[in-house]
């Protein structure tokens, strides 16, 4: 990509484009960046910061801390994600980590809409934030927060693992009982299997109960070996 030709535009158009940038992808804040004095003075002003996606690079990559720290001070809203994650499911911090998912979420960030709404879901019990998550954005916003694996591997606590028996135990019998879409046989009817047995004709009763599963089937924590609580 050539970048010089933004240097012919106004001030204010070439901030935008930075912004742009930055929400973009971290690799293209810093290809402008290297493109020219002009443009790494406007990358590395305050508030630039709070646009980048940290997520959109694989975490095994093991982004600089300083950098993330810069994001998460600037209210950057992936970063806020990334640390109400880990309060919650790492560290037992619950009013903590469901503060900053929720401020995650009130920034519009995808992943943490669909999480934030999850995590009430499962450990309080209530459903009002499912509306949150426009319908049609359901399957790939979960497929997007769990698709995120953390490189150096954490098994979920006790807290999750309680609340993961009782969804089994409560939720499993009454999704593969209601005749609401067609069932695809199996021999066992379990978690295991909740995205693969019934076809896209379910009640949202049983939609939602897919999705919970899935969640509690495929969600990983955050490692420790990140302590966010240094941010």
């Amino acid at each position: 990509m050539e970048f010089f030709p933004l240097l012919e535009l106004p001030e204010e158009i070439q901030a935008v484009v930075v912004e742009r940038a930055a929400h973009n992808s971290i690799q293209d804040l810093y290809g402008l960046k290297a493109s020219s004095r002009s443009m790494k003075a406007l990358a590395e002003r305050r508030g630039v910061y709070h646009f980048l996606d940290v997520l959109s690079v694989p975490w095994g990559l093991n982004m600089p801390s300083e950098l993330l720290k810069a994001c998460y001070d600037e209210g950057n809203p992936s970063t806020l994600y990334i640390k109400g994650v880990q309060f919650f499911y790492s560290l037992d911090l619950h009013e903590e980590g469901l503060s900053l998912m929720k401020r995650a979420a009130d920034a519009g960030y995808e992943r943490a809409v669909y999480t934030h709404a999850m995590t009430r879901a499962i450990f309080e019990g209530e459903g009002k934030y499912f509306d949150g998550i426009p319908f049609e954005s359901v399957d790939r916003s979960g497929k997007l927060v769990r698709s995120v694996k953390w490189s150096w591997g954490l098994w979920h606590g006790d807290y999750f693992r309680d609340h993961k028996v009782m969804f089994i135990c409560f939720f499993m019998s009454s999704f593969y009982r209601c005749q609401c879409a067609n069932l695809v046989q199996r021999q066992c009817h379990c978690l295991w299997y909740i995205d693969v047995t019934k076809d896209d004709n379910m009640c949202n009763r049983c939609f939602w109960i897919k999705e919970l599963g899935l969640f509690l089937r495929d969600f990983e924590p955050i490692s420790l070996l990140r302590d966010t609580r240094m941010w």
